[in-house]
């Protein structure tokens, strides 16, 4: 069967007449024949890759030459490549190199060839098997014996490698380190003020530069010291003042002031006595300060106090808050004569939308000769900055700069850089006034009011500059956060006021639904007089809310965050937070409407498991003083359950009806 195989493989057919043995010596030259051509194409195949393996070895002795530092390496280097040399014999006349270890490999090629044949010859009974069991076998073994040559060659070159190079690789993972912010000067370097209150009054006798009718008006309202924020900041406003409105101090524009202290520390106080002053002593009356506030309620309680210390003087202000139909508050501002028009307005409280209405419509408000520009609660200003109020009020200001009718002393440019040509002539600064209890230490979004080289009064201590978001926090004031449960939360406030006898207590709610809720049951309750202060009421309603609040006709005061901005109540012993703040600052603002002006107040703050543990280090990291825990025993809350649940279906009913009207 192999015989016939083997004639198939030589295209013969078989025929009887040819005897085995030409047969046989036919298949073996016909092997040899083939066995010849494979070597010829393995030699040829060496010398096209024998120049390349030249040049790359050119390549690393000129690298090697070129290393100064490692001379026992290059002598080495020239020993190993005299060898190789040595070792290369001709193998044509285009190569004339040829290694050693090829040179055995061909003689031991030869040599296997030679048995292989000896062999097919020999073997006479079954010569045809035998030799092609001998070729492959041959053939096998050259390969095996290239491959492991080829091999052993690749770990020479590895262990052969020159020492004096850098082995890429074994990188290790660095923590990268954190980056510190760095802030401008004036915010990581402020003008520090005492947080202790009461052990730093300051008379206001002791104050230099005051005018004898303010401190007649001061006395007469009953305040004989300012406190440490009003000591600071006046005499920083009036310094500027010395040389009058046209020409700041050394014929330079003022520097604004930024004042960030705790709520209830007199900042109000500090940014009214300095400019009624310095307008005290105005010949002609235009609109030359401008307190911009966030809400309605604040406005009024500003407008109140600017009234109060201008009685008895000629200056006049008007307050544009909604309050009033808009065509009342366009004859407040200016009256008309002919072609004349007289401005009956020197100080302007409003809110931003109203104000920018004003501005719009042309309704007379005239802010060319506008001297200060007071921003209370700035950080809430500054997130309001969409309604872009201050880039048109910025625009009004400079609005004669572009009037040639105007005269050179009045006409006022917007301040670029600061050269001999933008001094000369002189023209009436315009000065920016910041207030607020958590002003942003964010230099991106302070950029937005085009500070003039501001001076920061703070009272936060210059080691804590560095932390993100921290504030200020009362001195009287006592924290305490309730755990609790959601069903349980209206007993608890319920026996704050019955049991505990807290009283009057603000309380602070996240919707005006919940707060409206919340006062419908406590007053299906009974027993407390209670009372809600939301945007459902209107704003006559709201101040009527707050009066009663203030006299004491209202045992509980139910509010969103209308009422935590800013407003002085007198009179809040303890604040609720029914619902948990989501932000540090609206915290800070809610607490803020106790313990004002040194005195103790209480803030408790309902919080459900869930919320806990994010709350306390949200307040922690703001720079609180120390939050304590408070628990309420439910054995103490179980003589009201029954009550609670009849009021809760009375609640049901109540609702109902009035989604049905």
């Amino acid at each position: 069967m192999s015989l016939f195989l083997v004639n198939r493989y030589l295209g013969e057919e078989e025929d009887g007449s040819i005897s085995k043995e030409s047969r046989s010596q036919a298949l073996l030259a016909k092997l040899q024949q083939k066995a010849k051509e494979k070597q010829q194409q393995s030699l040829t195949q060496q010398r096209q890759q024998l120049p390349k393996e030249l040049t790359q070895q050119q390549s690393v002795n000129k690298k090697r030459k070129a290393h100064k530092d490692s001379g026992q390496e290059i002598t080495e280097h020239h020993k190993n490549n005299n060898k190789k040399k040595a070792n290369v014999h001709d193998l044509d006349s285009d190569i004339h190199d040829e290694p050693v270890e090829q040179k055995k490999k061909k003689k031991k090629k030869q040599q296997m060839m030679e048995e292989t044949e000896e062999e097919d010859v020999n073997d006479g009974q079954n010569p045809a098997g035998g030799s092609a069991e001998g070729l492959s076998g041959g053939q096998g073994d050259t390969e095996q014996e290239e491959a492991a040559a080829a091999a052993a060659e690749a770990e020479n070159e590895k262990t052969s490698a020159p020492a004096g190079f850098k082995v890429v690789g074994g990188f290790e993972n660095r923590p990268v380190q954190k980056v510190h912010r760095v802030l401008p000067q004036w915010l990581a370097q402020p003008d520090m003020i005492h947080r202790d209150i009461k052990n730093n009054l300051v008379s206001i006798s002791d104050l230099s530069g005051l005018c004898s009718p303010l401190v007649k008006r001061l006395q007469e309202n009953g305040i004989q010291h300012f406190f440490p924020v009003q000591a600071e900041v006046i005499p920083a406003i009036l310094e500027n003042m010395q040389r009058g409105l046209l020409i700041g101090r050394g014929g330079y524009k003022p520097r604004d002031i930024c004042v960030s202290a705790p709520t209830g520390s007199g900042k109000t106080l500090a940014f009214v006595i300095p400019v009624i002053q310095v307008l005290m002593e105005r010949v002609v009356c235009e609109v030359r300060a401008l307190a911009v506030l966030p809400t309605k309620e604040l406005a009024q309680q500003v407008c109140k106090v600017f009234t109060s210390y201008t009685e008895g003087t000629a200056l006049k202000v008007v307050m544009l808050a909604g309050q009033r139909s808009f065509a009342a508050e366009q004859a407040s501002l200016a009256e008309h004569r002919g072609d004349r028009r007289r401005s009956l307005a020197d100080i302007v409280v409003a809110t931003p939308g109203r104000l920018v209405d004003h501005i719009n419509k042309n309704s007379g408000l005239c802010l060319q000769h506008l001297r200060f520009l007071i921003i209370d609660e700035a950080d809430r200003m500054i997130d309001s900055m969409h309604q872009s109020w201050l880039s048109q009020v910025v625009k009004a200001v400079y609005k004669s700069g572009s009037d040639p009718r105007a005269m050179s002393i009045f006409r006022r440019t917007e301040p670029t850089h600061v050269t001999a040509a933008s001094l000369s002539p002189p023209q009436m600064p315009l000065q920016k006034l910041l207030f607020s209890a958590t002003l942003t230490q964010n230099p991106e979004k302070l950029q937005q009011l085009g500070l003039h080289q501001p001076r920061l009064f703070s009272s936060v201590h210059s080691h804590s500059t560095h932390k993100q978001d921290c504030f200020h926090f009362p001195q009287g004031l006592t924290e305490y956060y309730v755990p609790c449960m959601l069903s349980k939360k209206p007993l608890l406030l319920l026996h704050f006021i019955l049991r505990m006898k807290l009283r009057p207590i603000l309380c602070f709610t996240n919707s005006r639904e919940t707060a409206h809720r919340l006062f419908l049951l406590v007053q299906l309750f009974g027993g407390v007089t209670a009372a809600e202060f939301s945007s459902r009421l209107s704003p006559g309603e709201r101040k009527k809310r707050l009066k009663e609040f203030e006299q004491g006709k209202i045992q509980l005061l139910v509010s969103t965050d209308a009422a935590a901005r800013g407003i002085d109540i007198t009179g809040v012993k303890c604040v609720v937070n029914y619902d948990a703040p989501q932000y540090v600052r609206t915290y800070i603002h809610r607490i803020g409407r106790t313990a004002r002006a040194g005195k103790a107040g209480l803030a408790f703050t309902f919080l459900l498991g869930v919320q806990e543990k994010k709350f306390l280090q949200m307040v922690v990291e703001a720079g609180s003083p120390g939050i304590q825990k408070q628990i309420v025993k439910p054995e103490n809350l179980r003589s009201m359950e029954a009550r609670f649940e009849v009021t809760l279906q009375e609640l049901a009913k109540v609702i109902k009806s009035e989604k049905a009207r």
